[in-house]
């Protein structure tokens, strides 16, 4: 039985990936998470706990594994001996197919600015994770990079561009956005080497504002469409609300992702997003209206904001990989205004 890894498999984007790949196809998943940022599956996951093996646990039909801890440690030990897993727990692993590392120390705007060297620990995670995948030498890997990776200056109020693959240039330089995007930019720099020193077969991806029902307060999609829902007035907005970014619903960054994996394999970095750039004020008017009232709007400008304007370019990604999205921004949030309903129903 083939087995497929997701590290930081109870994140957002991670959580999305393990199901999807556990209901399309007859493999393994191991999905590994320190719960940091990420929640329990028993929270999400929506199949029963079949059986504990020591401190791995095992659901639905016996296919999802779950193992609760800090991704490098797991990295280690199969550094150390590639078939401890089979030793330790009894089931056999030889090897991985598909490799997913969404591990990574992020928490939204507050976080990227708030404390900038704990996010810098992603350079720790990574580096652990490139130097494993050159020794285990899965069938393919999908790193995420992020749209943090290309240079502030192409984002500004002044000089906002739609933002091409080709900004980002490793032998010219601009400055990402604050230490997750210098960390994103090592990691797609190290998949490079993975895939021309050593044979890896791997794919990055910078995917842009993803959102979806089940994300996070911390981002901001989620938390508007829930105040919106609570009818918040005076509505606050962190900044003038007037920056944008470019929203992408998170079924359709998973769809270019695994078409993109059976397309790319030398690391080259793609952008997931709808090419389109929408501020913040526009997306409160929308879950606004959404609930049907008309709000004053509090400006915040103490608080942090970003660069002003982040959005792509999907040419090359439609020329080359044959994707483009499927929902339209208005109705991705529209399912996240609903989620908001049902889970102020469910908490009273």
């Amino acid at each position: 039985m083939k087995t497929h890894l997701v590290s930081g498999g109870c994140g957002f984007v991670g959580r999305n990936m393990v199901k999807r790949l556990y209901a399309s196809s007859d493999a393994q998943v191991l999905f590994i998470d320190d719960l940091s940022v990420g929640t329990h599956p028993s929270t999400w996951l929506h199949e029963d706990l079949k059986s504990k093996n020591k401190d791995l646990e095992i659901y639905g039909d016996g296919r999802l594994l779950y193992l609760q801890g800090d991704f490098r440690d797991v990295v280690r030990m199969f550094i150390e001996d590639k078939d401890w897993f089979s030793k330790k727990y009894g089931i056999q692993i030889d090897g991985f197919a598909d490799v997913f590392h969404f591990a990574a120390i992020v928490g939204g705007r507050s976080k990227i600015d708030g404390d900038p060297m704990m996010v810098a620990l992603d350079l720790s995670i990574d580096a652990e994770f490139f130097y494993w995948i050159t020794r285990q030498k899965p069938e393919r890997v999908l790193y995420p990079s992020s749209s943090a990776a290309y240079p502030i200056n192409k984002q500004t109020e002044e000089n906002t561009l739609q933002l091409k693959e080709s900004d980002i240039d490793f032998n010219n330089m601009g400055q990402p956005d604050m230490t997750y995007g210098w960390s994103k930019l090592t990691g797609e720099f190290l998949a490079k080497i993975a895939a021309s020193h050593y044979g890896v077969h791997i794919t990055c991806i910078r995917p842009f504002s993803g959102f979806g029902e089940d994300q996070d307060l911390s981002y901001p999609i989620p938390a508007i469409a829930l105040r919106a829902a609570l009818k918040e007035d005076p509505f606050e907005v962190w900044g003038t609300g007037l920056q944008g970014r470019d929203f992408v619903h998170i079924d359709d960054v998973l769809d270019c992702t695994l078409m993109a994996m059976d397309k790319i394999h030398d690391g080259t970095a793609i952008n997931i997003g709808l090419g389109e750039l929408t501020d913040f004020i526009s997306i409160i008017n929308i879950f606004c209206e959404f609930a049907g009232y008309d709000p004053e709007i509090k400006r915040l400008l103490d608080k942090p904001v970003g660069v002003h304007s982040r959005y792509c370019d999907m040419s090359w990604v439609k020329e080359n990989i044959g994707w483009e999205p499927k929902i339209p921004m208005r109705e991705g949030l529209r399912r996240v205004y609903e989620q908001a309903l049902k889970n102020i129903a469910q908490n009273g």
